[in-house]
């Protein structure tokens, strides 16, 4: 998911009978499906809880550019070129639309970015790798956006109202990526050998990393039964990691690709794919700061808006101009 290891604050799931009144109503209102908006009261638990899932996904959306953006200038193509650079355009204005349905909780959004610069909130762990090759941007839209699809889609049913709005615009663009990210692997796999080795090299090395997109396994997470009741999330991570898995395997044989997992196999009784175990530690390192890219992909971040500090200074004397004038226009009227 693009927001993993959301903290809710809560240490375990609270019935109708040890919840204040205010708290039953609201949860009560939840569970009749009605949508909580800016203004209603909620619990400062839940403003919490959407402040970081959402700032977290912003921020992963606005991280997410670097990764693809190391490719511009070296796709094969003018065709692939320009792709490519709306994919990342798309990505960025996921990220402000986000930063948008943040501060309807009261936040600002130079708040929540101070936090993603001091390293206090994450982004997904995902972007934490390296793109190797030119395989690996449509191995990114196949299986990263492809992930990112099976978390957001529920999340246009969720139970704060601004963020399920925005959520359907996302995961609409947020196909078109996953779409195109898999015609260029198609291409690859259906080129010359050497190409074909590329897309499954990049498989071979995205594949457990976009796994752990969904996040820690459902008894590791407290939090996540927090979220589930409180409609933010509609279903838990083992099952979108299985319906990610049951949906992305037949993908990979129709590509003539390998799995990089011994351990998959069609289960007849269950009706799903069985898969090996994920490395967790792996998980948790790089969720900790020592991924790959980790320490690069702030520095990136860091520098970004330390040099942009002109273009907002300019703004921001533009508008008391602009403010001072239209002060002066009415005192002369």
């Amino acid at each position: 998911m693009y927001a993993q290891m959301v903290d809710t604050g809560m240490k375990r799931v609270q019935g109708l009978d040890e919840m204040s009144a205010e708290e039953r109503a609201f949860q009560e209102k939840i569970d009749a499906g009605i949508k909580i908006e800016a203004k209603d009261w909620m619990p400062e638990g839940y403003r919490r809880t959407l402040i970081r899932q959402i700032s977290q996904h912003a921020h992963s959306e606005i991280v997410g550019q670097l990764p693809e953006g190391n490719w511009v200038t070296r796709a094969p193509t003018l065709k692939r070129k320009a792709i490519l650079l709306a994919k990342i355009q798309d990505e960025a204005g996921h990220g402000l639309y986000l930063y948008s349905a943040a501060e309807t909780l009261g936040v600002t959004r130079d708040q929540v970015y101070a936090d993603l610069l001091s390293g206090k909130v994450k982004y997904s762990s995902i972007f934490n790798y390296p793109t190797t090759s030119w395989a690996d941007i449509g191995t990114v839209g196949w299986l990263v956006d492809g992930a990112a699809i099976m978390n957001q889609i529920p999340l246009c049913r969720c139970s704060y109202g601004p963020y399920s709005r925005a959520m359907v615009r996302v995961c609409k663009e947020e196909s078109f990526h996953q779409r195109q990210g898999y015609d260029l692997v198609m291409t690859m796999a259906r080129g010359t050998p050497e190409q074909k080795q590329m897309a499954q090299d990049a498989l071979n090395r995205w594949w457990w990393p976009a796994l752990m997109m969904f996040g820690p396994p459902d008894s590791d997470s407290v939090h996540s039964a927090q979220s589930m009741q409180w409609k933010i999330k509609i279903l838990s991570n083992d099952e979108l990691r299985q319906k990610f898995v049951d949906q992305t395997v037949p993908q990979a044989e129709y590509l003539g690709l390998t799995v990089p997992d011994p351990e998959l196999k069609w289960n007849e009784d269950t009706g799903h794919y069985d898969f090996g175990e994920i490395d967790w530690e792996e998980f948790r390192q790089v969720v900790a700061g020592n991924g790959p890219c980790n320490r690069d992909r702030l520095r990136t971040r860091v520098k970004a808006w330390d040099d942009g500090k002109w273009f907002r200074d300019a703004l921001l004397a533009h508008a008391d101009k602009k403010a001072e004038r239209q002060v002066a226009a009415a005192k002369a009227a």
